[in-house]
Parts: C-alpha cells; structure tokens; sequence
C-alpha cells in the first residue's frame, strides 16, 4: 500500500508505483470514502479510479485503506491513507486540513466524496481550496431528528449531486430540497466482462456447487446479500415453508459480518419449519458470476427500500429472473413479468406465489427471458455506461470553472 503522511511526502515523489499517475496529462480526481474494505461504495470507487487513468485522468483515492487498495494501485491510480473512517467531530475537522494539503500539494482539480464523514472534510477542504466538490448519493440514510438530518445533508452540498437511481434522486428532492440543476441521475454498473453467462466455465460451477453441497438435478433459489435483517432472509425462509417443496434447494450467499446472533435466529427459523436440508446459509462468495450461473431464480427480498439494487443488475446480466422487492431503486431495474416479478416487500405469501411461478417457467420462456433481461442491463446499467456518465459530470463542472488538462 502506498501511504504518504501528511508531511513533506504529500509533494508528489518518483517512486514505481506513480509512474503511470505522473505520466498522465489529465486533469487529478480526488475520491474520498471512509476505507477499501468491500461493498457497493468501494467497487463504484475502484472502477471509477481505473476509468480515469484509461481516459489520461489522474486519479486519487484517500481512505483509511482496506484489501481493495490493491485494485486501486493496479490501476495506477495513486492510494493515500487518511483515518477518513471516523465519525468524531475533531478528527473530521483535522481529516479537512489533511485533505486541503493533499489537494494543494498534488493540484487536486476535483474532490468526488462518496460518504458522509469524509464528505464533511472534503467540503472544508473544498472551501478553504476553492476546487469544487462532487457527492455521490449512495443511500437514503436515516433523518430521524434535525441533528442527523442536517449531519447527512453534507451529501447535498457538491456543486453536482450524484444519485445512483430515480429513487434516490428524489428521496434528495423531498428530504433535502437538492434543486434538479445540481443532480445527475448516474446508476451503478455491472461489469459485463465478468458477469457474461459465456465467460463463465463450467468447472467454477461444478466448484461452488461441491462447496456448497448443492444437489444436482434440484433447482437452486439464491438470495445474495450480507446477513443484515433488512436484506430479508427471514422472508425467503418464511416463503420457502410456505411452498412446501423438498424438491428445491435456496442458498442464502453472504458473511454475517460478526451478526453471529442474527445468522443463528436465521438457523433457527429454518430448524423450526424443518427446512435443514432445503435451505442452507453459505457465506461470503469471491465468484458472483459462477453463483449465478447455479441459480434457476434470483431473490432480492429487502425489507428496506434498496438505493440501486446491485443483485438485481447483477442476476439480470447473467440472465436470471428475478424477484424483488417492489420499493427502492431496485423496482426500477425489474420489467415486470419480462425479466423478473415484483412483490409487496416483507411478504412471504406473495414471494412463495412469485417462486411458483419463477420455477415452473417452460424452458423456452425462461430463455426468452434470459435474452431480455440480458440485453435490458447491458443497455442500461453497465459499469463503462457509469464510469463515461461520471467522466462527463467531471467535464462538466471543470470546463465551466475553468480547469483543463495539464501535462505532466
């Protein structure tokens, strides 16, 4: 990991690793998150630093740094280690003074901020610096008093307002009052080189499937998505024992990430209704696109509304219906009864109604809709769509201050 503290090693240096970064003749991007460690914020971060050093962008990341780091400096992007991870008030005004050094010291043209405590540094740096500052909506957070309204409305405060679906966009409207000028709609993208049926072999299938003692010849409901209550695991159980078939198998992909009381309530709850050997929790998986490929249908059963759906593009590039949740951004993804169906969210009955429907699909409808769903992400959600869409924001708010590229 390259780390530069915040001294005289803030001046840009000659080593190896940023030789690709200085050779660019771009204007430099800051991105600002909390840390690397895994999720939809630092996947959307790692490709957007990649896209910029293949456009002739210089890109920065500052995080308190994780494993993602890796894929960070593969792009030759530079990674510098700021404790942007915190939440308390201080080390958030002494996080601003770190970053408007970093900003000089590297002629930061743009700051994109990404999460809420960085944001609030990267706009005091942004005042004290004058280089503009973009944020990226990435969920509708909880405005449940003043104080946290006010703490989250730092999301609202770039000169342009990222939002990764129409739902978000207007969940800033009406909780923030965010003016339309200022917001762009930017959904998140699926890499398609990777989650393509064609590029998948068959022996990384047959791997998960003995990993996971998936039986063959049953057909696989999978739910993917970490053990968080609102993710919905209880609800596909409860739809599992409500139809009432031993001749199904669901999967329940994702780490409780330390949730051990939650995974074993979900234990418990498939021991009660007797599903031991029809329902089966595995954990965090590091091949999606293989996952896929072992299910017959995709469920996406969030209690809470979904400020994209990231399953739900991802399942529908593979071409795997789905189910999901009819609230949130995820809603937008679905056609309805064309690549998936949609259901009252925290309803069992009507999941287990939907799962009939998804399983006794004929051959040539599920393949029909395969193709649909298919073509419906690739024109729509993908990560090079996302990344050029987020280029232009950059070239937008550059041009009109001003900034241009300079060389090196």
């Amino acid at each position: 990991m390259a780390e530069f503290p915040m001294q005289d090693s803030t001046v840009p240096g000659t080593a190896p690793a940023e030789a690709r970064f200085l050779a660019a003749r771009g204007p430099t991007i800051l991105q600002v998150l909390p840390a690397l460690q895994t999720g939809g914020v630092e996947r959307g971060t790692c490709d957007m630093a990649a896209a910029l050093m293949e456009a002739g962008w210089r890109a920065m990341v500052a995080s308190a740094g994780g494993p993602m780091v890796r894929e960070i400096e593969r792009a030759g992007a530079v990674h510098v280690v700021l404790p942007l991870d915190t939440k308390n008030p201080v080390r958030i005004w002494r996080n601003a003074a770190r970053l408007a050094d970093l900003v000089r010291a590297w002629k930061v043209d743009l700051i994109h901020a990404r999460s809420r405590a960085p944001a609030w540094s990267a706009f005091l740096a942004s005042q004290r610096t004058g280089v503009p500052l973009v944020t990226t909506f990435h969920g509708t957070y909880n405005n449940q008093n003043d104080l946290k309204r006010r703490y989250n409305s730092i999301m609202t405060r770039g000169v342009r307002v990222i939002a990764i679906s129409d739902f978000i966009a207007e969940h800033v409207r009406r909780e923030h009052g965010c003016p339309d000028d200022r917001i762009r709609i930017i959904p998140r993208g699926v890499d398609i080189r990777s989650f393509d049926p064609e590029a998948v072999q068959h022996d990384r299938i047959i791997k998960l499937a003995r990993e996971w003692r998936i039986a063959d010849g049953l057909p696989v409901v999978m739910l993917p998505g970490r053990l968080t209550r609102w993710k919905g695991q209880g609800v596909l159980i409860d739809a599992m024992a409500r139809l009432g078939r031993r001749d199904v198998q669901a999967v329940l992909v994702g780490a409780d990430q330390g949730r051990t009381a939650y995974r074993a309530e979900l234990e418990a709850l498939i021991a009660r209704y007797g599903l031991e050997g029809t329902v089966r929790i595995v954990d965090h998986c590091n091949d999606m696109p293989a996952a896929y490929m072992l299910a017959d249908v995709v469920v996406s059963a969030s209690t809470d509304p979904e400020a994209f759906g990231r399953v739900v593009a991802e399942a529908g590039a593979m071409g795997r219906p789905v189910i999901v949740s009819g609230h949130g951004g995820a809603r937008e993804i679905v056609r309805e009864g064309e690549t998936g169906w949609l259901t009252p969210p925290a309803d069992s009955s009507a999941l287990a109604e939907a799962l009939v429907r998804a399983l006794d699909l004929p051959i040539e409808a599920r393949r029909a809709l395969a193709a649909t769903a298919i073509t419906h992400v690739r024109a729509r959600y993908t990560k090079a769509e996302m990344c050029a869409a987020t280029l232009d924001v950059y070239a937008e708010i550059l041009g009109a201050s001003g900034a241009s590229p300079r060389s090196a």
